[in-house]
């Protein structure tokens, strides 16, 4: 089983697949991560060859940010939106969808459980 960056990729899956498996590479950077490192995109991880493996970790490290380093990156753009108060890091503090999602029906990932709110009751005469 191939390990880069601390990540098992799956062996039985084709090399432009496996590399997906490593947080922060999609398809697009996948291929180019292949190309690169001149190995053919239909390649399965088990057939990689430690000169390959090798090739891919160099590219991983110079050109791109990945993993632990991505992830707190991220938590630290949406804890300086929150810092700085502007509206999506008040979306972000409430729980809220932040890219102008309706709220009124959907949402339930966001807001999570419906919780009922009991109505006012009428004023008798």
């Amino acid at each position: 089983m191939a390990r880069i960056v601390g990540v098992d990729l799956p062996k039985n899956k084709r090399g432009e697949i496996g590399l997906t498996y490593i947080y922060g590479i999609g398809r697009s950077s996948a291929r180019k991560i292949l190309s690169t490192a001149g190995i053919d995109f239909d390649k399965k991880v088990q057939d990689w060859d430690d000169e390959d493996l090798g090739k891919i970790r160099t590219i991983l490290n110079e050109e791109f940010k990945v993993e632990g380093e991505l992830r707190s990156q991220v938590q630290m753009n949406i804890k300086r939106l929150m810092d700085i108060g502007c509206y999506r890091g008040v979306r972000h503090r409430i729980g809220l969808p932040v890219r102008g999602q309706s709220t009124k029906n959907n949402a339930r990932t966001r807001k999570g459980k419906k919780k009922t709110v009991a109505n006012k009751k009428k004023a008798t005469k």
